[in-house]
Parts: structure tokens; C-alpha cells; sequence
């Protein structure tokens, strides 16, 4: 009598929805195909779309690991700048520019303050770099964008919505190239005039046409092309190849009891004007890298 077996399955992994998908670094060996490792995430019998959760993969030890949730502290704080953002937007199309600025500002002060967060707390995840790019594009692409162009560019026409726009997509531009750039390049330089910045230089700009349009001129002619070229440079600067230093270490390192003396005095300096000195400092940052990467072409 002929034993008859059942066919054997050709496949090298175990069925997708086999329950092995676990919160375990040992169910995820290295060898896995990336493909494959994506459709047993989709195929997790708790990802069945009637729920709110984020399940994402992570590295752990060298080992790919399945992890739910996500970190409350840093995330909240990054939609606080989220929030920051969209409501400058809110603000520049009703007429509130210096209202709108300040946001800027404190969606600046938050996107530096949910990194640190992260970091102390080992809260770091796939899940919030994306959210945190995804709340830059919109505090520090689109927000200043719409704050020039509904201060100075608007009656520009055409030319003042494309230089405005030129601006967001350098930001979009440059954000994206940070992400996929992220354990490449040297974390202590910014490859580019991180958005942010940028967007400080910006803001600082218009702060500084509303504190002095007695001798400015909202409307002037000159201002508004003036505006126009440097929201322009400003996102020119964001996707150029010019590295700058990020500071992300400074914090660790000691200096020369001097250079605390020289920064109570630049701070003494800008408290005498807020917008002035923000804005000069902003200037000085941007062309400092510009003038490092000429004197490293010159010497080669």
C-alpha cells in the first residue's frame, strides 16, 4: 500500500499569518528579505484595521524588531510645533504678520527641544523622524513661505507666488535629502542651510520690515523684489551643498571661558533689538558657510 504525503511547502520562510510575528528580536533574523518582512508587518493579526495603533520596525542589537506605540513626550512636543506652524499660516492670511512670526519662532524652539527629548530618553523611532519631517515641511516650508508672500510678494503676481513656492520646494527638497542622507554624512554639519534656519532667516526679515516700515515700506517697490531675491537664496541655500556646522555636539565639549563672556555680550547686543539681531546672527550663520566651502575649494 502506497503511503501517500502530503506536498511539501518550497518556501523558505514560515506562512505569513503563522503568529511568529512577535515584539521580539529573536523573531527577526537578519537574513530576512525586506519584501518579505514587510508583508508578514501588513499580514500581523493585530494590524487588522479596526484598531489605532503604529507597529514599525526597528534595529535592535544588530536585529530587526516589531515594536508598537509610540513615544508620547517627544511626539506631543513635535505636534505643539506642528500646531506652531499651522497656526503662522492662520495668522498670515489675516493680515497678523509679527503674530505669525513669533509661531515660527517657537516651532523652531520645539523642533530643537523634541530631538533632545528623544535622545534623553532613548526615545528615538522610525515613526517620529517622519512625523518630525512631516511637521518641518509644514512650520518651516510652508509657513514662512505663506508669511513673505502674504506680506511682501502677493502683489508681485506671478513672480512673487514662484519665488514663494521655490521656497517650500527647497524646503520639501531638503528635508528629503536629510532623511535618506541620515548616517551618511558627518552629524556634526549640516549639508545645506537646514530648514529651520532658513526659515528663521525669513521670518527674522519680515519681523524686521514690520518693526521698521517707517523707513522701509511695507509696499515699496525695491522691498518687494528685495524680498523676493531672498526667500529665493534663502531656499537656493537649503538644497546647496554647503556644509555648516550643526552645533550638536557643542554641548559636550568645554571652550575658553571667553567665549562665554562674548556670548553674554551678542546677547546683550540683540535683546537691544530682538528682530535686528536675529536677523543679523542668521546672516552671519549663512554666509560663514559659504565663505568655509570657498577656502576649501581655494586650497585644493
Amino acid at each position: 500500500m502506497t503511503n501517500v504525503q502530503s506536498p511539501k511547502d518550497e518556501s523558505n520562510h514560515p506562512p505569513l499569518n503563522d503568529g511568529l510575528l512577535q515584539d521580539s528580536a529573536a523573531t527577526q533574523p537578519p537574513f530576512v528579505d525586506e519584501h518579505d518582512f514587510n508583508i508578514r508587518l501588513a499580514d500581523n493579526e493585530s494590524y487588522d484595521g479596526l484598531t489605532f495603533e503604529v507597529i514599525e520596525a526597528e534595529v535592535a542589537e544588530g536585529k530587526r524588531v516589531v515594536s508598537r506605540g509610540v513615544y508620547l513626550a517627544p511626539n506631543l512636543i513635535t505636534t505643539l510645533s506642528l500646531l506652531s506652524g499651522f497656526y503662522s499660516i492662520l495668522a498670515s492670511t489675516q493680515g497678523e504678520f509679527y503674530k505669525a512670526s513669533l509661531a515660527i519662532f517657537l516651532s523652531a524652539i520645539l523642533d530643537g527641544a523634541d530631538g533632545r527629548v528623544a535622545r534623553m530618553l532613548n526615545a528615538q523611532s522610525p515613526f517620529g523622524e517622519q512625523y518630525d519631517s512631516l511637521a518641518d515641511m509644514l512650520a518651516f516650508g510652508v509657513a514662512p513661505a505663506i508669511l513673505v508672500y502674504s506680506f511682501a510678494l502677493q502683489p508681485l503676481g506671478r513672480i512673487g507666488l514662484g519665488c514663494a513656492f521655490v521656497f517650500t520646494a527647497c524646503a520639501a527638497f531638503r528635508l528629503a535629502r536629510f532623511n535618506v542622507q541620515v548616517g551618511i554624512v558627518d552629524k556634526k554639519y549640516f549639508v545645506g542651510l537646514a530648514s529651520p534656519l532658513a526659515a528663521i532667516l525669513v521670518t527674522a526679515a519680515v519681523m524686521v520690515a514690520v518693526d521698521h516700515n517707517e523707513w522701509v515700506g511695507q509696499y515699496d517697490t525695491a522691498v518687494m523684489f528685495l524680498f523676493a531675491a531672498w526667500v529665493v537664496i534663502c531656499g537656493l541655500l537649503m538644497v546647496s551643498n554647503v556644509k555648516y556646522y550643526s552645533f550638536k555636539e557643542f554641548d559636550k565639549k568645554k571652550v575658553p571661558f571667553v567665549v562665554l563672556i562674548i556670548g553674554v555680550l551678542v546677547m546683550s547686543i540683540v535683546l537691544y533689538d530682538i528682530p535686528v539681531g536675529i536677523l543679523a546672527i542668521g546672516i552671519i550663520y549663512a554666509l560663514s558657510g559659504i565663505v568655509t566651502t570657498i577656502k576649501v575649494k581655494a586650497n585644493f
